[in-house]
């Protein structure tokens, strides 16, 4: 009998979450300045779109997942992309580690963890200088925060920011999530 013909792009949550180099491998699913939120489809191994953002709100910053992993949300491990221009959905981007801001949406009485690794991308030359959480302004550590708070709110959900760790905590985040996976 002849395999099942699939029709699906290649599946990028195949991949190795970690390059033998220490280098992330976040597949991006929503662009910078999108309103469209998309994420990736397993069963039909392609990006969908699943939401859109109201009217004068947009994604600050690429969004996108840590491959073979799982958080405590029970998708793949979310990463907060910085990087010079926006890229696009699917695309594989190589990028440095550079802390976890710990957070948690509360739905109702449930309460889940949603932490979303904050990564580099490897080819930049904006962040060429970040290596690390503390090294971004205060700013615009609270503007993402705010970002977070106001994205939740539109599903009904509250968001609360537990804090900003750096890379060992975040590289201990990657090693619970790969092992989940």
């Amino acid at each position: 009998m002849a395999p099942k013909k699939k029709y699906g792009l290649a599946d990028p949550s195949r991949l190795e979450p970690v390059l033998k180099k220490g280098l992330l491998q976040v597949i991006v699913e929503t662009p910078k300045g999108s309103r469209n939120k998309f994420s990736f489809d397993p069963e039909q191994e392609i990006f969908a779109l699943k939401k859109v953002l109201p009217a004068g709100m947009t994604f600050p910053y690429d969004f996108g997942f840590l491959p073979k992993t799982l958080a405590d949300d029970g998708d793949p491990i979310d990463v907060l992309l910085l990087m010079d221009e926006p890229a696009f959905p699917g695309v594989l981007v190589p990028s440095r580690l550079i802390g976890v801001i710990e957070g948690e949406q509360v739905d109702g009485k449930k309460r889940i963890r949603n932490d979303r690794l904050v990564a580099i991308a490897e080819a930049n030359h904006m962040y060429q200088n970040v290596r690390k959480l503390s090294d971004l302004p205060k700013q615009f550590l609270r503007e993402l925060e705010d970002f977070f708070v106001n994205y939740h709110r539109l599903e009904g959900k509250k968001y609360e920011l537990l804090g900003y760790k750096e890379i060992a905590v975040a590289e201990r985040l990657i090693k619970k999530a790969k092992k989940a996976a």
